[in-house]
């Protein structure tokens, strides 16, 4: 088991992949401070932003060996001598700076133009994914406005705008930077709100303002301040309400319960907060049913009780009020070994369906299009982030959940697999998922920062 780190994610890998996709590392290393309403640009990447390879290691000792045979040739040699050998050096040196540039440049641009191995993923007969875009860095939560914009949230501070037009985008801005783990997003009547740990910001008249974004309204900024599952989804609810949880500030705890684990919602304004569903460890996604209009979500199990418990969980809450039995109970089954008792699960609602243990299920949403098959209509895709701790990984794929819509029956199967190969690489980590108009599913990952499109034609 890899140790949990000091960042407190609980679906944050603390060790080393074998592979990263370059452009990624070149797009994490970007200044998360790129001016609010400056286009978005990608394609030249700063010296030294990806990882060296040999050659460049190999340059740079040779830079330091010769300043330092440099300086021991001229301390004992006369002025005269000296003077020549500072000159030779001066141009080994110049020529060596010249070429670890060149080299530098030439790997990170070669890394840029190395595209994402979307071949490997596979889905069911018919459905085709592609690249929407590669350069949205540690892309969250997604919001789409009826003018054809997508806004995407991250965990990097920045807030992004992509124009879209013919399934392509054609303009990029990075409309809020230096924000707190800026990971909801959720556009109402031509503005958009942001999530950003203890405060939600409202961006107003958002679509007519890309390239000189307004100076943000505060919601609110009464939220814990607490980063530890302080990263927050949000989404307005079909009751015109502003729906905003908070996690746990712990991987297990007895948190105060009317302020942590929970899931609340406000007015647009940031008034009239109340709370409508407690004992929530850390919801990362959630949407309402289509028919019913009830609210459903995601919850992520706690860690350190083995690689096989608890289960993550699907929700539903038909009413205001309901209590999904944190920390006292995990997976709908499952008593804590520390706050819950034998009969700790019966005093709680049990889940819609177990998603699986450590999956990490973030982002999900109903199906509501028309381009996908009629079976697909109402079902649900929930993005798996992929497990941290776990000692063989699972998740890093999007699921597929068929569900009544009582919630009585509900099974799910693989929708899109391969972020993660079968050697235990990973190249890839869902966050979130949105149906477009135009019936396509994109899917975020935080990851290799990228936006995927989804699109179905009969085979």
């Amino acid at each position: 088991m890899k140790s949990f780190g000091e960042t407190g994610f609980e679906t944050t890998e603390t060790g080393d992949y074998s592979w990263k996709p370059e452009a990624q590392q070149i797009l994490t290393t970007k200044n998360p401070r790129t001016p609010p309403g400056r286009a978005y640009n990608a394609s030249y990447p700063g010296f030294f932003s990806v990882a060296m390879p040999p050659a460049h290691v190999v340059l740079r000792r040779l830079v330091s060996l010769t300043v330092n045979l440099t300086v021991r040739l001229t301390v004992n040699l006369p002025a005269r001598a000296a003077r020549t050998v500072s000159r030779v050096a001066a141009r080994a040196l110049t020529c060596l700076t010249c070429l670890t540039c060149l080299t530098c440049l030439t790997a990170a641009t070669a890394a840029a133009a190395r595209p994402l191995p979307i071949e490997q993923l596979s889905l069911p007969p018919g459905f085709r994914v592609s690249v929407l875009t590669d350069a949205v860095p540690a892309a969250r939560e997604m919001a789409w406005s009826p003018r054809g914009i997508l806004y995407v949230g991250s965990m990097e501070g920045r807030v992004h705008a992509l124009v879209i037009r013919d399934a392509q985008v054609r303009a990029h801005y990075v409309i809020a930077s230096g924000l707190e783990m800026p990971v909801g997003v959720a556009y109402r009547d031509g503005a958009l709100d942001v999530s950003a740990v203890s405060r939600i910001l409202r961006f107003d008249r958002i679509d007519d303002r890309l390239a000189a974004p307004p100076k943000p309204v505060i919601v609110t900024d009464t939220l814990p301040t607490e980063r530890h599952h302080g990263w927050k989804f949000i989404a307005f609810g079909p009751d015109g309400k502003l729906y905003v949880p908070t996690g746990a500030p712990c991987n297990v705890c007895l948190a105060d319960r009317d302020r942590y684990a929970l899931i609340a919602r406000m007015d647009a304004d940031g008034s009239h907060r109340e709370i409508v569903a407690r004992g929530v460890r850390n919801t990362v996604g959630f949407a309402w049913h289509p028919d019913t209009g009830e609210l459903w979500f995601t919850d992520n199990g706690r860690d350190m009780m083995g690689d096989d418990v608890p289960d993550d969980k699907l929700n539903r809450a038909p009413r205001a009020g309901l209590d999904f039995g944190f920390p006292y109970c995990h997976g709908g089954d499952t008593p804590d070994p520390e706050f819950g008792d034998a009969n700790a699960c019966q005093r709680f609602v049990g889940p819609v369906l177990k998603l699986g243990a450590h999956v990490a299920s973030l982002g999900m949403r109903f199906y509501t299009g028309t381009m996908f098959p009629a079976d697909y209509r109402n079902n649900i895709f929930i993005a798996e982030h992929g497990s941290w701790n776990r000692s063989t990984k699972v998740g890093y794929r999007v699921m597929r959940v068929i569900a009544s819509a009582d919630g009585r029956t509900a099974r799910q199967t693989p929708f899109v697999t391969g972020w993660l190969r079968p050697d235990g690489t990973v190249w890839g980590r869902p966050a979130d998922v949105l149906p477009l108009p135009d019936g396509s599913l994109l899917v975020s990952d935080d990851y290799a920062g990228a936006i995927y499109r989804i699109t179905y034609a009969a085979p």
